[in-house]
């Protein structure tokens, strides 16, 4: 296992805010958004947001771009290179889910 998958195993299978991250990296895949326009989509609350959106953007998988208040938020170039590894990781942690 690489540190890109160390990183992503860590991100989105093992802390708390798993699910969170998934759901928010998902709809950035379908659409670049501002953290408003997240936490409409996915019925989140938008502090719940703003700070998922920090630890992703500090470990690089997404950026921003845009004044501060409304920053639209992209997928990192890496993560769209490294997408799937990272969906089958992610996809782990919805079969597991699917068991219980």
């Amino acid at each position: 296992m690489d540190s890109f998958q160390q990183l992503i195993w860590w991100l989105f299978q093992s802390s708390g805010g798993a699910e969170t991250r998934t759901r928010l990296v998902r709809a950035l895949r379908e659409e670049p958004r501002n953290a408003q326009q997240l936490a409409t989509a996915l019925d989140l609350d938008y502090m719940t947001v703003r700070h998922h959106l920090r630890v992703l953007e500090r470990n690089r998988l997404i950026e921003a771009a845009g004044e501060r208040y409304g920053q639209v938020y992209f997928l990192s170039a890496s993560l769209e290179g490294r997408w799937e590894a990272w969906e089958a990781i992610v996809s782990r942690s919805t079969a597991k889910g699917s068991r219980r």
